[in-house]
């Protein structure tokens, strides 16, 4: 099982297995801003917790085990 969760209009994207585990992250070169890293930083955040929500809703809605 794989959920991949974005932040910003797709600018970032964050794919996750089953476990939570960071597969894959998809930064596109628009949002990197050397003034403004905590914006990106923010993106980031954002799509893991899209990410861990989709996963959530994929395994039945209770979570994983263990958490």
């Amino acid at each position: 099982l794989e959920v991949t969760g974005s932040a910003g209009n797709g600018l970032v994207e964050i794919t996750l297995n089953g476990d939570s585990e960071i597969k894959r992250i998809q930064i596109k070169p628009d949002c990197v801003d050397p003034e403004d890293v905590e914006g990106l930083q923010d993106l980031i955040k954002a799509a893991f917790k899209d990410a861990q929500t989709k996963l959530k809703k994929e395994t039945a809605g209770g979570g994983l085990p263990g958490q």
